[in-house]
């Protein structure tokens, strides 16, 4: 991360840092607690394994897209903000895995200081979990 991030320091097809989770099972409760999700997928390890089918507890989709938030917020620091940012939720996820979210420029507009970029949530295999695009804007 940069103290001081310019749009002149920005080029297509640059990475912005990646950043690592690997939640457990008491964070996975917590953030669904705050939801109010009671889905079992998400708290109930026999239930999720023995009568929905997946190999372990899912990690909730909201929580890769703050994921994606944070990332972006880290990278930007005080230099600039996020206008938009959308994604969705292609593969589970499972507790016991860690997954990487970050993203890469795609575009940049000099005269308004804003760039685009696609944004990710992706897996031990390096699959994409959570595709996005995002749109920041830098103050200097």
């Amino acid at each position: 991360m940069n103290s001081v991030l310019t749009i002149s320091e920005l080029a297509v097809g640059q990475a912005i840092p990646e950043r690592a989770h690997r939640p457990d099972n008491v964070q996975l409760m917590l953030y669904n607690a705050v939801l109010w999700n009671g889905h079992r997928i998400h708290f109930d390890e026999p239930y999720t394994t023995e009568v929905e089918g997946y190999p372990g507890l899912v990690i909730a989709g909201p929580l890769l897209g703050d994921w994606l938030h944070q990332a972006l917020e880290e990278w930007l620091g005080e230099s600039g903000e996020l206008l938009s940012i959308e994604y969705s939720n292609r593969l589970a996820t499972y507790i016991g895995e860690t997954l990487i979210a970050g993203g890469i420029v795609k575009s940049i507009d000099v005269a308004t200081r804003e760039a685009t970029l696609e944004v990710y949530v992706k897996n031990e295999a390096g699959d994409v979990a959570s595709p996005g695009t995002a749109r920041v804007r830098l103050t200097t």
